[in-house]
């Protein structure tokens, strides 16, 4: 299957080209520390010469409590999206949970982004692909390889082919996610290029009770897995302070960390792709 390619302005993904990083926060805290990440992020990805996107939620409407913080809100996080647009130059994307929400977004972000648990929900499906916009669709935890080709077909229905594929880990018994690094050959299969959430997959859902525990500390060593499948980027999540985190500290990078593993996950990719030419 040939390697379709996803453009934006200033990133490109494909299976077949360099490893693009959409990296950011899990959840607006605020305009601080989403300029703070953003610029470190940026500083960082062109040292190393990557692609970037900056990642940010607007609202973590499936979060395992009520009480759980869900973030700023749409409004105020656009409006944070447009400065770091307009002043770091770096392409944004987030989280869409509502088909009302489509319009407003695509408005601000480059990349709209389907969570797995509504990677099934045409309705949703429909409104993202109807902006034009390219959409990352998370692959739902219950779902296997071969079964998002359902998913595929409702945006080729829609006439947006601007669409990745997310991996993100399957659920495994209670309390745990596992990757299958063979999933990632299935994904390919496809053409679309294949994005590895990185730090979602490392999610131990509910395993707090009211909130979800996390392996963070072996997130390089689970993107090298996937990397070195050929895909065309990964995902991941960091904070400054994990142990702060307002959601999902567990499973962050602490951001101190993040240059070392980019350029460890870099040196895999030219290493697996050079092989292909």
């Amino acid at each position: 299957m040939k390697q379709k390619i996803v453009s934006l302005p200033t990133v490109r993904f494909s299976n077949d080209l360099p490893l693009a990083i959409i990296a950011g926060i899990n959840v607006m805290e605020g305009r601080d520390l989403a300029f703070s990440v953003a610029t470190a992020l940026k500083e960082t990805t062109s040292k190393l010469g990557m692609p970037f996107v900056f990642k940010a939620s607007f609202d973590k409407a499936n979060r395992s409590s009520f009480k759980s913080y869900r973030g700023i809100g749409i409004e105020e996080t656009l409006e944070i999206f447009s400065e770091i647009k307009s002043q770091l130059g770096v392409p944004v994307i987030t989280d869409i949970h509502d088909p009302s929400q489509a319009t407003s977004l695509a408005e601000v972000v480059d990349i709209i982004q389907i969570p797995a648990f509504l990677c099934r929900q045409t309705d949703l499906i429909l409104a993202a692909a109807n902006t034009g916009k390219v959409i990352n669709v998370k692959k739902m935890q219950m779902m296997a390889p071969w079964d998002v080709t359902n998913i595929f077909k409702k945006f080729e229905e829609a006439g947006n082919t601007n669409v990745l594929i997310c991996e993100r880990g399957t659920t495994f018994g209670y309390n745990n996610l596992v990757v299958d690094p063979l999933g990632f050959p299935h994904l390919k299969e496809y053409g679309y290029p294949v994005i590895f959430d990185v730090t979602h997959s490392l999610q131990q859902p509910g395993g707090l009770g009211e909130a979800t525990a996390g392996r963070g500390r072996l997130a390089e060593g689970l993107g090298l897995a996937g990397v070195v499948q050929g895909i065309a980027g990964v995902f991941l999540e960091t904070h400054p302070e994990p142990e702060n985190a307002r959601c999902d500290g567990p499973c962050a990078t602490p951001l101190r960390d993040m240059e070392a593993m980019l350029s460890h996950l870099k040196e895999a990719d030219q290493m697996v792709k050079g092989w292909k030419k």
